[in-house]
């Protein structure tokens, strides 16, 4: 989906909003996650997809949608244990989720506290 770059919790909102439900759904309890295990977490849009950081230490995950996925980023997953099961690069792992999977609600609250610990992309 196209979203024009913005700052803030309300244009990533607006974007989980506009989601397919299956889609929104996964989105919706990963926004809410985030917000759980970071509080002070800080949202955009950035290149069409939603962006979570920390101010002053950068972005630590984002979130992707795809025909038949949703993509969880963290932009330094290859420091997390354990790591995401896909990977992209250095740094970058990711998981992938389909309409059918499970959201292991336990596995990635831990990943995002151990990703917003670290310094993210861009810091």
């Amino acid at each position: 989906m196209r979203a024009e770059k913005a700052e803030g919790d309300a244009p990533v909102r607006a974007y989980i909003a506009k989601l397919p439900v299956w889609q929104q759904s996964i989105a919706k309890r990963f926004d809410d996650l985030v917000a759980r295990e970071v509080p002070q977490v800080r949202r955009a849009i950035k290149w069409s997809a939603p962006f979570y950081g920390v101010e002053g230490r950068g972005w630590f995950a984002a979130f992707g949608t795809f025909k038949n996925k949703v993509k969880i980023n963290f932009f330094r997953g290859a420091a997390l244990r354990p790591p995401p099961p896909a990977g992209q690069g250095r740094d970058m792992r990711s998981l992938d989720l389909t309409e059918k999977d499970a959201f292991d609600e336990e596995q990635i609250a831990d990943w995002v506290r151990q990703a917003a610990s670290l310094p993210g992309w861009g810091s």
